[in-house]
């Protein structure tokens, strides 16, 4: 057995911990976020030195520095950017984006974008609280229309990103959303982001109790049942306390609906499927919103398609057995080249 093989066999969430203080807010939901991290990351049959965490600007942003791996504390906006760059150096490491709704969504909302196009083979972790909070409490891209706040003194009057409608639009194979306050099924969309090939998108409601406390109480435990919609892969979309309550689909339009009254039935209800080519149904659901829907959290799209590296290595394998390995002095000293002494 290799000595690599044998670290494997024991890591464990302490093996992830850094020597940094952690300096979040007491009761940040970014303390939950690290500690499913540090949870995960041991169960992948991954070496720690080929994990490497990528950030931007922002509270989210200094999750590289809390994790003992390899990182990168990059620049607002442009975390994608240099994970993109990253993986396609080395396809081998593990490349993950930790980055906020406003690190994401604003000022880097092109290089999100077309990383979600492209399926670049990384995981974004987006840290949602609705609001700029290192930079003390503005409107970010994600706040809710009216919303007061230190750079929207009347109100927000802008009408704001849902991120799921976003990434989804961009056609990314892997896109989910999960719950600070419920680490069982944080941990359990991680680790399925973790496995997946390509850009596999998490938004993560999580509670800034400083400038944004209660922004996501509805999706908190004592009142989770009733607001929140678990998707499972081939199954009813069923809710409440009782799991009496469900969507159905009235032509493009859903509808929550009580089953057993008004003739409702089981199999009236709505059946996921996250493995449909096609995105609609993960489009419908993402605008599904609290208060008139319960929202749903879980897998919303899961496809099977090649990675962005894998593709381009192929296509650089490709040219190889066409014309050879390449000659960079060749090419360098080839056509109109002079020296200067």
């Amino acid at each position: 057995m290799s000595a690599s093989s044998v670290e494997l066999d024991v890591l464990t969430a302490k093996d992830f911990a850094s020597d940094q203080e952690v300096r979040w807010c007491p009761g940040c939901g970014d303390y939950s976020i690290l500690a499913q991290i540090k949870k995960v990351l041991p169960t992948l049959g991954i070496p720690k030195e080929k994990y490497v965490f990528v950030s931007g600007i922002g509270c989210s942003s200094r999750f590289p520095y809390y994790v003992e791996t390899y990182g990168i504390h990059g620049v607002h906006g442009r975390a994608c950017a240099i994970a993109t760059g990253v993986k396609l150096a080395n396809p081998e490491l593990s490349v993950w984006v930790a980055t906020g709704d406003g690190d994401a969504l604003s000022i880097g909302g092109n290089h999100f974008v077309h990383m979600l196009r492209k399926n670049i083979g990384l995981k974004v972790l987006m840290f949602n609280n609705r609001i700029y909070g290192l930079t003390k409490g503005q409107y970010s891209p994600t706040t809710e229309l009216g919303k007061r706040t230190k750079s929207t003194p009347w109100g927000s009057v802008d009408r704001p990103f849902n991120a799921l409608s976003v990434a989804i639009g961009a056609e990314a194979t892997f896109v989910a959303r999960a719950l600070d306050s419920d680490p069982k099924q944080l941990c359990e969309v991680l680790e399925r982001a973790a496995r997946h090939e390509g850009t596999a998108f998490v938004e993560i409601y999580q509670n800034c109790v400083v400038f944004n406390d209660g922004a996501f109480e509805y999706s908190h435990k004592s009142q989770r049942a009733d607001n929140t919609l678990y998707l499972e892969h081939g199954k009813p979309m069923i809710f409440g306390k009782e799991r009496e309550k469900g969507i159905r689909l009235i032509g493009t339009h859903p509808e929550v609906v009580t089953v057993g009254k008004g003739g409702v039935a089981m199999d009236d209800l709505l059946v996921h499927d996250e493995r449909a080519a096609e995105p609609t149904l993960a489009y419908l659901l993402s605008r599904m919103r609290h208060p008139e829907f319960p929202e749903p959290v879980g897998v919303f799209r899961c496809a099977e398609e090649k990675s962005y590296e894998r593709r381009v290595y192929e296509q650089v394998e490709e040219a190889k057995k066409r014309l050879g390995e390449g000659d960079l002095a060749g090419l360098l000293q080839s056509g109109e080249a002079w020296e200067i002494t």
